[in-house]
């Protein structure tokens, strides 16, 4: 599966515990990484100092369902499995 364009929900849904540029204490579950472009694109795709969760990360049914929407609160219900 390719990622959905304008969609980022893999950069808002999930938390990250790891420090990233602009948010040395990791983002919580919810909130916009500051990497988020307003087209919902990575600003770090690519970078090396981009997080490994988010490297690691690939797009698939499972997570991504077959909307935007569904993909947040796909998201969303597995990081709320995690806590």
């Amino acid at each position: 599966m390719q990622c959905r364009p304008a969609c980022g929900a893999c950069c808002i849904a999930p938390s990250i515990s790891a420090p990233l540029p602009g948010m040395p204490d990791g983002k919580p579950a919810g909130v916009a990484c500051v990497h988020l472009s307003e087209d919902f694109a990575c600003g770090l795709f690519g970078r090396p100092e981009r997080p490994a969760f988010c490297a690691q990360f690939r797009a698939e049914v499972l997570f991504c369902g077959t909307s935007r929407q569904q993909a947040l609160e796909l998201i969303a219900a597995v990081e709320l499995d995690v806590d």
